[in-house]
């Protein structure tokens, strides 16, 4: 088991540095104008009315999402890890045996696996990976998280924990209300379907 001693180096690192971070992530100087909103009057004026407020919303996430990854971004590096590469590691140290297929991995985190076996390459230069044989399948691969990769994946939850998800910039309503409607359009999407005990499972591997 990782005592406290093991995660000094990244909890320190957190700490001493948590003011720079806020610095880094602060939002440029805001504009004048919401340009969502500009955008969405230019629509309504070319008569695009039944098409706008699906614009401005689709439009507003996707700027949602660009100021959220920064944040998460201003986090992450000076832990030396991207999302992508946390969110595998995460993962990695939810699994009951810290072992996953490559291909299992590629599946939970719904990117390609070529995504997956740079994530993977990364990782392993760094130590937090290494990669093994499958015990029953000669062709497959597994990927396993290293004492290092525990220590580092568990620093990083928690400040990301500190600094962008306990407060995201939502009310606790907002984001019940908001994981509902993401949630829905998901599903309806075909990102997931009504079935979780495969996800189960993948967190007993």
């Amino acid at each position: 088991m990782l005592s406290p001693r093991d995660m000094l180096p990244y909890e320190n690192e957190g700490l001493t540095q948590r003011e720079g971070t806020a610095a880094e992530m602060r939002a440029p100087d805001p504009l004048r104008r919401d340009p969502i909103a500009e955008a969405k009057r230019q629509w309504e004026e070319r008569g695009w009315t039944d098409a706008s407020e699906g614009m401005a919303a689709v439009t507003s996430i996707m700027r949602t999402q660009q100021i959220l990854l920064s944040r998460i971004d201003g986090v992450l590096k000076r832990f030396d890890l991207t999302f992508a590469r946390f969110e595998l590691l995460a993962l990695l140290s939810f699994a009951r045996s810290g072992t996953l297929p490559m291909v299992k991995a590629s599946a939970r985190l719904q990117v390609h696996p070529t995504s997956v076996t740079n994530a993977v390459d990364r990782l392993e230069r760094a130590g937090l990976v290494r990669r093994v044989a499958h015990p029953t399948d000669g062709r497959g691969t597994l990927v396993e998280i290293t004492p290092e990769g525990r220590v580092r994946a568990l620093a990083a939850t928690r400040e990301l924990n500190s600094v962008v998800f306990s407060q995201p910039g939502f009310s606790a309503t907002e984001l019940v209300e908001l994981n509902g409607m993401l949630g829905r359009f998901r599903r309806d999407a075909g990102d997931f379907g009504d079935d979780s005990s495969d996800d189960r499972s993948s967190h007993e591997a």
